[in-house]
């Protein structure tokens, strides 16, 4: 089978979306499982005591949409909510935590340095997007 024919029929299945960015959502939907809900299943699993609140409630919400990012390895384009999600709270953190903090000269290795770095990648996952099935999709409301 010849690659241009293999590229048009996952394309068409895919709802036109280019196969590069299916592969590039299932890659990032890999990465969401296997470092977001390892990580936070592992600190829910593995934690004594009692609970603060807030850091649970982050465990928690970590360890559901890294594991309903599973989901997406078979179907990217239904559960590119997650995705989106995952940016916009990381994009918003980097704006409302990192920035003050860098601005204020907060000095690296703070603990707000740690997920900065993490977050950083944001914008790389943005690039996996398919913004125009996006902006017809879920901004104009055409099926």
């Amino acid at each position: 089978m010849k690659l241009q024919s293999l590229l048009t029929r996952d394309a068409a299945r895919h709802e036109g979306v280019h196969p590069l960015h299916i592969l590039a959502l299932r890659l990032t939907y890999l990465l969401m499982c296997g470092m977001m809900a390892r990580t936070a299943w592992t600190s829910i699993l593995t934690h004594e005591g009692a609970w603060e609140p807030y850091r649970a409630m982050a465990n928690c919400v970590w360890a559901a949409y890294g594991t309903l990012s599973i989901l997406g390895l078979r179907q990217p384009l239904r559960m590119l909510p997650l995705v989106l999600f995952m940016i916009f709270y990381k994009v918003l953190w980097l704006a409302v935590v990192a920035y003050p903090s860098w601005s204020a000269g907060v000095p690296a290795g703070a603990s707000v340095d740690e997920l900065t770095q993490v977050f950083l990648a944001a914008p790389v996952f943005a690039l996996c997007v398919p913004w125009g099935y996006v902006t017809q999709r879920f901004v104009v409301g055409r099926q």
